[in-house]
């Protein structure tokens, strides 16, 4: 028995703080665990990312501390770095008694401590976003290959660190039915369906935008709102629009009966648009309440001619009015673009790079 589990391949995941940092690792555990390695997962102790792994029972869920890594004045910033120095001495510890072939992190704040504790056990990182984030700037001095969403990055990474290989796109995301989202939703599939997306923790200034237009866009659109939690209004329900503060496992299924999408820019949500070839309207962060990355995202999609772009600051509702009936009525120019795109799904070539660092190490 011991000599058999000997010959399983072992991976240590990381990655938290938000969705977009835990389901590009889902995307990759899910055939990791069908060819038999052994799956561990390294996250905070209350983070999201210790709620969606929990779905995963073949997956070991290991909780370390951590500390964020703020850009603003704050009192917590003198008492991370003792967190994230407690995280580190954990991490080590872990790798040292799980003995991984390899290490995956896909970044957020969490992620540091587990590279910095890597040791000699090779590590391959992911970035998702045009400009890498400040965690990953940090994991990537001490990372094998650095897997990017965006070919434009590979000048933000050092020479011969950077692939540009696409994103991990969960393959449930293909499976969606329509016909199931219209028993889900109560919707009648008469109207088009706009789909409108927040990110997993939701945003007002979007939801407040979507609702002032809401008795224009509900004349020709029925409307699936997925808000945030907490961040529901029920004001404004009607039977052409549903809202949802979260959804799991019913998303695949909304993505197939939407005709366009309103979302943020988030790089895993653009990316998972682009990979089922949904034409979309592209509502920044701002710089202001960002770091900008989205905003960089969102210029790259519209470049491509994969979306449109509306600014936060000053949109108004005629222009989303306006936005999202050009994609519509274009949606199938969009469709086009995007269906030309061959790194939309990057999930096979980065398992690639992970087996060969796993073998090599």
């Amino acid at each position: 028995m011991a000599e058999a589990t000997k010959k399983n391949k072992r991976i240590i995941f990381t990655g938290g703080g938000t969705a977009g940092h835990v389901t590009p690792n889902i995307a990759l555990i899910e055939p990791l665990l069908r060819e038999g390695w052994e799956v561990h997962y390294v996250g905070s102790e209350n983070g999201i990312e210790k709620n969606l792994i929990a779905a995963l029972t073949d997956v070991t869920y290991h909780s370390i501390s951590t500390g964020k890594l703020r850009r603003y004045f704050s009192w917590q910033n003198f008492i991370d770095p003792f967190r994230v120095i407690k995280g580190y001495i954990q991490a080590r510890k872990l790798v040292r008694a799980i003995q991984p072939d390899v290490i995956f992190s896909k970044g957020g704040f969490v992620s540091v401590p587990v590279v910095l504790g890597a040791g000699k056990v090779p590590v391959v990182a992911h970035e998702s976003d045009y400009s890498p984030g400040l965690s990953n700037r940090i994991a990537t001095r001490f990372t094998g290959k650095v897997c990017l969403s965006f070919e434009d990055t590979l000048q933000h990474v050092s020479q011969g660190k950077g692939i540009f290989t696409g994103t991990p796109i969960r393959p449930a995301l293909y499976e969606g039915d329509r016909e199931r989202a219209l028993a889900f939703t109560g919707l009648s599939g008469e109207k088009p369906v706009l789909l409108v997306m927040g990110g997993s923790l939701g945003a007002q200034k979007l939801n407040e935008l979507l609702r002032a237009a809401l008795p224009r866009l509900s004349e020709r659109y029925d409307v699936v709102h997925l808000c945030g939690k907490g961040k529901n209004d029920c004001d404004c329900v009607s039977c052409g629009y549903q809202q949802y503060e979260y959804i799991d496992k019913e998303l695949p299924d909304l993505f197939a009966l939407s005709d366009v999408v309103l979302s943020r820019a988030g790089a895993n949500s653009v990316f998972e648009l682009l990979a089922l070839n949904k034409p979309s309207v592209l509502v920044p962060l701002t710089s202001a309440s960002s770091r900008g990355d989205q905003l960089l995202n969102a210029q790259y999609m519209e470049k491509k001619g994969y979306a449109k772009v509306v600014d936060q600051n000053t949109a108004t509702t005629d222009s989303l009015v306006a936005a999202i009936d050009e994609v519509y009525h274009q949606r199938a120019q969009y469709a086009e673009r995007m269906c030309e795109d061959t790194r939309s799904d990057g999930t096979e070539t980065i398992l690639e790079i992970i087996k060969k660092a796993a073998k090599n190490g």
